[in-house]
């Protein structure tokens, strides 16, 4: 890798549609997501961050754990907490919803990084993919000032900041199915989850 980049991996949510279950630490697989997350990171990140408000969950977890510094619930609240507490100028950012992230997604997102761009953000067929994004610490001010705002809308400090999209066509390259954008957040998603590793949609 070019340029120094941090990985971190958000688990901030209500998770109101799975019950109240932490997704985190739902098991797909044999494993949780979260485990699967961590092990994706391996070798591509000296520095890995969990952002959460409920650290005591996690204390079995060798992980650097760092919580919101707005109140705010957010995703943007989130990144914004990951990019503040990051060591290195930029920052891998996805949710603990995903477990089929594809570490040769995430290098072929590394591959685009250069200085000049703040964000790296793959677009596929159903829209912009904000959190499995690459970020810059100089999105932090636009954030904080959306957020002082009470503006939580990801895309909207966006034109603030110096974009690069990365096409379907391009991740398909790496990723045929897209199975690295599938997230659940409901029992039926952890189902579907099980029966694309059955039907061999995605990997373990």
């Amino acid at each position: 890798m070019k340029y120094s980049c941090s990985g971190i991996i958000l688990s901030g949510g209500l998770n109101k549609r799975m019950e109240g279950k932490n997704k985190a630490l739902l098991s797909v697989g044999g494993h949780t997501i979260l485990n699967r997350l961590y092990n994706t990171f391996q070798g591509l990140f000296d520095e890995v961050l969990l952002v959460t408000n409920d650290p005591l969950q996690y204390l079995s977890q060798d992980l650097t754990i760092v919580t919101d510094l707005f109140s705010i619930r957010s995703s943007l609240t989130g990144i914004h907490a990951g990019l503040v507490h990051a060591s290195a100028p930029h920052a891998f950012i996805t949710a603990c919803d995903t477990p089929f992230l594809k570490k040769e997604l995430i290098m072929a997102l590394l591959e685009e990084l250069e200085p000049k761009w703040d964000v790296i953000m793959p677009v596929t067929e159903k829209g912009n993919q904000p959190l499995c994004t690459i970020y810059s610490k100089r999105c932090i001010k636009p954030i904080e000032h959306q957020l002082k705002n009470q503006d939580p809308k990801i895309l909207k400090f966006f034109p603030k900041v110096k974009v690069k999209e990365i096409p379907e066509a391009q991740l398909r390259k790496v990723d045929p199915g897209l199975a690295s954008f599938f997230n659940i957040n409901t029992p039926e998603d952890l189902y579907a989850s099980e029966k694309m590793l059955r039907d061999g949609l995605a990997s373990c």
